[in-house]
């Protein structure tokens, strides 16, 4: 029998999430989760029916921490559509995620271990296409210069940029990564 009490769910896709970004997607287990949770053992295995269901459900959780909260959705709809806008958009996308280290990462956990698992592979493009078409349509409909190919690149561009700065965070600086952020935005965003 799978339990319902959402509150204690969270807590435990919660540590879930810093399971596979400590241990990697081998180290996330019912008992794992339990303790980083700080739960009595096996209250994981009654919350989720398997462990394809925690590592979909984390990797619904890392998107659901990542997303902008309203003061920020607000200034950004507030302010003038243009490159400056569009490059405070990606300083404080980049920020945002890099300020989820252990989500990021459990993300990229995911992402290997959907290499292996076609029902969550499932799970994870159905949820990153849906994102990069949110971003589009975002885009779209904000007035801001360039086009959906502009914003696609950025989307992959900065992943990596993410990724040098979580895993690598000795590549670049703060100061380069600021100046690249800009140079992104300056070189791929046409008006």
């Amino acid at each position: 029998m799978v339990r319902r009490n959402d509150e204690r769910r969270a807590v435990l896709v919660d540590a879930a999430i810093e399971v596979l970004a400590e241990e990697g997607a081998r180290g996330l287990t019912f008992r794992a989760v339990d303790a980083e949770a700080a739960v009595p053992v096996g209250t994981a295995s009654n919350y989720f029916a398997n462990r394809d269901d925690l590592l979909t459900q984390a990797g619904a959780r890392v998107y659901e921490r990542l997303q902008p909260d309203e003061a920020t959705i607000e200034r950004q709809r507030a302010s003038a559509p243009g490159r400056e806008t569009y490059t405070m958009l990606m300083h404080e996308l980049v920020g945002r995620i890099s300020a989820f280290r252990t989500g990021y990462l459990a993300l990229l956990e995911l992402r290997l271990e959907a290499t292996r698992r076609p029902e969550l592979r499932a799970v994870l493009t159905e949820r990153v296409r849906a994102d990069v078409d949110a971003n589009v349509a975002y885009h779209e409909q904000s007035g801001l210069p360039g086009d959906a190919t502009a914003v696609r690149l950025l989307y992959l561009a900065f992943n990596w940029l993410i990724v040098e700065q979580l895993t690598l965070p000795g590549v670049f600086s703060e100061a380069e990564r600021e100046q690249l952020v800009e140079a992104a935005v300056e070189r791929i965003v046409t008006s």
